[in-house]
């Protein structure tokens, strides 16, 4: 759910507008965002999800003004990008970074913090982000999940409006990782927006009040976990094939799409119930199993490689969709 308490100003915290960013040179180039049209409201939490190479950090590259878009535009909090940040509205925490040595991270704080017009306390930055214990303490005798942590309050310091993560949990082990979200979402509920990307679809099912599915630089799904599990028909029926033939499958009752593994079909449907039903009618039952579509599910269906051709080979995904 969106939250409304504490959201300062008013109008959008994002807006892409027929986004474009193309890299390379003539002949072998690559639009890494291919016309992104998107709008997230404020006090939103969103999850940013997609393959390697779907153009998510391109994208944030966009969103904070490190580069601009070929075509289109970008919005922030009602500004440009690079006048959003001078500004201290965004705080960002993105994967590239090493620690600095021989500075503590209170004195880090305080020294990232004097940066910007309306400052968080130094004491309530260090809270929020779980590192008061190491206020003391110097940033490179850190682990890589306590860096992780000083990320994060290095990103708050300013008392942004809108904070965008990018992969921040990727060095963390699963305990570190419950604890870092305790804190992101301590942060969002003053009504703070919060975009981040991850690898952890588990994460964003359970921290995003939305969900946008990045796939060779398009959107290609935005809605909440619900929606997007959904999108992947609902419900999974899988069966081994035992020589039944793939053809034919994907006009079942309640299937919206085929997807062969090895010697097993997995059918996404709709409507389980009428599915299996029908599975049963043409003798297709072996090793059948049904269950409710999971965010993975969802994910793998809307970014998957799409077949050179109608004969696909065994393996491959075969679309009814």
């Amino acid at each position: 759910m969106t939250r409304t308490t504490g959201i300062r100003g008013s109008g959008p915290a994002v807006v892409f507008t027929a986004a474009v960013k193309t890299f390379g040179r003539a002949g072998h180039t690559v639009r890494a965002v291919d016309g992104i049209d998107l709008t997230i409201g404020r006090g939103e939490t969103v999850a940013l999800l997609g393959r390697n190479g779907a153009g998510k950090s391109t994208a944030i590259s966009l969103l904070l003004g490190l580069d601009d878009p070929d075509s289109g535009t970008v919005s922030l909090l009602g500004r440009t990008p690079d006048r959003a940040v001078r500004a201290g509205l965004a705080g960002a925490m993105l994967q590239d970074g090493r620690p600095i040595p021989r500075v503590t991270v209170g004195e880090l704080i305080r020294f990232v913090a004097a940066l910007y017009p309306r400052p968080l306390p130094v004491a309530e930055a260090l809270a929020l982000a779980g590192v008061s214990e190491y206020a003391n303490r110097r940033v490179d005798k850190l682990s890589g999940g306590q860096i992780q942590r000083v990320r994060f309050a290095v990103a708050l310091a300013g008392d942004p409006e809108l904070v965008v993560l990018d992969e921040p949990t990727s060095a963390l082990d699963v305990e570190a990782r419950r604890a870092f979200w305790v804190s992101i979402q301590a942060f969002a509920e003053r009504g703070t927006t919060v975009l981040f990307s991850t690898h952890h679809l588990e994460e964003a099912d359970g921290n995003a009040d939305r969900i946008v599915v990045l796939h060779q630089g398009r959107i290609v799904a935005d809605g909440s976990g619900e929606v997007i599990k959904r999108s992947a028909g609902g419900g999974l029926v899988s069966i081994d094939l035992a020589g039944h033939p793939v053809a034919g499958l994907e006009s079942l009752p309640g299937v919206v799409g085929v997807e062969v593994r090895e010697d097993r079909a997995l059918l996404r449907t709709d409507d389980s119930d009428a599915t299996v039903v029908a599975l049963a009618r043409i003798g297709a039952v072996r090793g059948l199993q049904a269950s409710r579509a999971t965010l993975e599910d969802a994910f793998l269906s809307l970014t998957a490689p799409v077949p050179a051709s109608p004969e696909a080979p065994a393996g491959s995904v075969k679309e009814a969709v």
